[in-house]
């Protein structure tokens, strides 16, 4: 049982971006907000990521132990030098995402790492969500609702997270409740940083476009854009959540283009979405603020700071770790997933009703 009042919590996420994993230690009763802890950072190598994007659309009962070894062995060693801690949040890998077919696949066994750790570890968090109807996606919303709370937000604020998939939360920081129908809104945007990411690497053997220098140089191709904007994905009704690689389309069209205009095009098509999504928030959130590896784009965040009528700042702004945020979120999952407290709401993942999902992995000390 995890001990009442405050307590102690370390969250890990390794996202659709691929390039490691972040932890983050985070003092909160799965309500509030109290500290923010150490962070750490462990990227993975090429081989892995080339090994883990290799295993992307595979499903439980499909042979995984090379990619499930990695994943978990790469956790490991960012959560033991982390010291103890009364509880942590593992999210594992998705690997695949289909919610209302197959389901939703975070691969990575949470009870291998209690057994190894010897503390409990909240971890497949989106299994129960899709069960019951939801989309599993985002998770981070209850989390983002406690930052508004935190930074004192006096009306209506939006966290855009621009990792591999954009999301967004909409969040009236004057309700008392997440799990209340008008505090939050949230759902997938759009792709982010996957499609110009994959570019990179395949064209230049590099990680990212380094602060969206390279995009700046190019021409964006709006017919490739309007195509884009034609998908059916964009008409759906909210909330909905993506696959990392639900738009191989827009980056199959942009394949005879040069590098500079390709990513150009493809950045452009990342806030041509998030203006999109924007426009149907319950009102204009008074601020955007960015987080992820996309808040370091130059010229995804100009082309917003241009094409929205709010303030675009990365959360920086406000004294938040960019960075750390989604891994601090999972901290702050695990421990209301351990108090039975709701983690998705029919307005952050449109299940039929405000629910807990998640698993606990009891502490067990072992060699393994």
């Amino acid at each position: 049982m995890l001990r009442t009042g405050v307590v102690t919590a370390l969250g890990t996420m390794s996202g659709t971006s691929l390039d490691g994993v972040d932890a983050a230690i985070l003092q909160t009763d799965g309500e509030q907000i109290f500290e923010f802890g150490p962070t750490s950072y462990r990227a993975y190598t090429q081989e892995q990521q080339a090994t883990i994007k290799d295993y992307l659309g595979r499903w439980p009962g499909d042979d995984l132990g090379v990619v499930a070894r990695i994943i978990e062995d790469h956790h490991l060693k960012v959560m033991e030098p982390m010291g103890v801690v009364d509880i942590a949040g593992f999210h594992g890998q998705t690997l695949a995402h289909d919610p209302g077919g197959r389901g939703t696949h975070q691969c990575g066994d949470g009870a291998r790492l209690a057994k190894v750790l010897g503390y409990p570890v909240a971890w497949d968090f989106r299994t129960a969500d899709v069960a019951a109807g939801g989309q599993g996606a985002p998770l981070a919303p209850f989390y983002h609702f406690a930052l508004a709370k935190w930074i004192k937000a006096d009306a209506p604020v939006a966290f855009l997270n621009l990792g591999g998939v954009g999301n967004i939360t909409w969040v009236d920081p004057s309700r008392d409740d997440p799990a209340d129908p008008a505090a939050l809104m949230a759902f997938d945007t759009g792709p982010a940083n996957a499609p110009m990411n994959d570019l990179m690497r395949t064209r230049h053997d590099m990680a990212y476009d380094v602060g969206g220098e390279l995009a700046a140089q190019g021409q964006v191709d709006a017919a490739i854009v309007a195509a884009f904007m034609a998908h059916p994905y964009f008409r759906k009704a909210i909330p909905k959540s993506l696959d990392r690689d639900a738009f191989g389309d827009l980056s199959r069209a942009v394949t005879a283009l040069s590098d500079a205009d390709a990513l150009a095009t493809l950045a452009q098509a990342v806030i041509e979405c998030v203006v999109a999504a924007c426009a149907i928030c319950p009102t204009n959130p008074e601020k955007l603020l960015v987080t992820g590896g996309g808040r370091h784009n130059k010229t995804l965040m100009s082309g917003l700071a241009d094409s929205l009528p709010c303030d675009v700042a990365p959360v920086e702004a406000v004294g938040l770790d960019g960075d750390m945020l989604e891994a601090q979120a999972f901290a702050y999952l695990a421990v209301r997933v351990a108090r039975g407290l709701p983690t998705t709401s029919p307005q952050t993942t449109g299940v039929a009703r405000s629910m807990t999902g998640g698993r606990i992995a009891p502490a067990f000390k072992s060699a393994g």
